[in-house]
């Protein structure tokens, strides 16, 4: 498997190593989440409980959430290894903003799966696009930064820097302490849902959701490049119109569903 990526990388690194070629992927990744944020407006993506027949075979929720995200966390490794020179190069905040991307993948693929609880399998079509995009992904944000190596000159950027780096590590918390209690909900249960309670949760049907759309966004904020902010409106694109559908379901199941909680921004939305 680590050969056959490689071989991938060795190709991505002719494609993506020019400026030009990045600017256009990410162009491509932009238009392809707003092009989802459309569509979502008239359906849901077909995954955990909006799975439907039609999108090949299941893959089991803790294999798929682990091989789909594995890609964001080993290309970045990958790619820093066979350019490192240019990665001992880098400027030590854009070493950090590495680090931080490699951060939230780490957690994405080896801890999150664990605490999968009676997830419902991946149907086979939305798990392989997973695996594009995070391969795809991992390759442009790391390259993002590598060919955007610039010194912090005025205090201006630097507020930007700690700014973002902070952003983004409290939309990580919110993002983990929400899925660790949106696991804990379904302990012990036979998989019957049930109402969000706690944190977040008392605001907005998607805590979780909202504390990863501001850690892309505080990545962009830090990062201050053409991938990071395909990213982070790509994620916004595709998980905003997903805390809405939850939203959606909750109001539908339950009666009794707390009447001021948002979807996904607290008291607006």
């Amino acid at each position: 498997m680590f050969q056959s990526m490689y071989a991938v990388l060795e190709q991505m690194d002719g494609a993506f190593s020019a400026q030009g070629s990045l600017s256009l992927v990410s162009g491509v990744m932009l238009c392809w989440g707003l092009s989802n944020f459309v569509s979502l407006q008239f359906t849901t993506a077909p995954y955990g409980r909006y799975a439907r027949t039609g999108w090949g075979v299941p893959v089991s929720a803790r294999l798929a959430w682990f091989l789909q995200e594995l890609p964001s966390f080993v290309v970045p490794l990958l790619i820093s290894l066979g350019r490192y020179n240019d990665f001992q190069n880098l400027h030590a905040h854009n070493k950090v903003l590495i680090g931080c991307f490699l951060l939230h993948y780490f957690h994405r693929t080896f801890i999150f799966p664990l605490r999968i609880k009676g997830g419902k399998p991946v149907p086979l079509v939305p798990f392989l696009v997973a695996v594009f995009f995070c391969t795809v992904n991992g390759a442009v944000q790391t390259y993002g930064v590598l060919l955007s190596n610039s010194e912090i000159r005025h205090g201006s950027q630097r507020i930007r820097l700690y700014s973002g780096i902070v952003t983004f590590l409290s939309g990580m918390y919110i993002n983990i302490r929400s899925d660790i209690l949106l696991t804990q909900l379904r302990g012990g249960s036979t998989g019957e849902y049930k109402i969000p309670r706690g944190f977040l949760f008392e605001y907005v049907s998607g805590a979780n959701f909202l504390g990863e759309i501001v850690e892309w966004i505080g990545f962009y904020v830090a990062c201050y490049n053409l991938p990071s902010l395909a990213f982070a409106v790509f994620t916004l694109c595709n998980i905003g119109p997903r805390a809405f559908h939850h939203h959606r379901f909750y109001r539908q199941k339950f009666k009794d569903y707390p009447s001021n909680r948002k979807a996904l921004i607290p008291f607006i939305w």
